[in-house]
């Protein structure tokens, strides 16, 4: 994979865990209703969250090689 292609790569998810950060927003901001999604969206935000950082030190790796 590239610089390009991480950046790339690195928008798109950053696009996504924007839109989930907002998901989860809006589902807390709801409760108690629809109580029972909470830990799935709050699990998958997580995840994205924690894969985007982890394609952000890469992207510092490679740019510093």
């Amino acid at each position: 994979m590239t610089i390009e292609d991480l950046r790339n790569t690195i928008k798109r998810l950053n696009s996504k865990a924007g839109q989930m950060k907002m998901d989860l927003h809006d589902l807390a901001e709801g409760l108690p209703t629809d109580y029972e999604k909470l830990m799935t969206v709050a699990a998958e935000t997580y995840e994205i969250y924690k894969e985007l950082d982890r394609l952000k030190q890469q992207l510092k790796t490679m740019e510093t090689s």
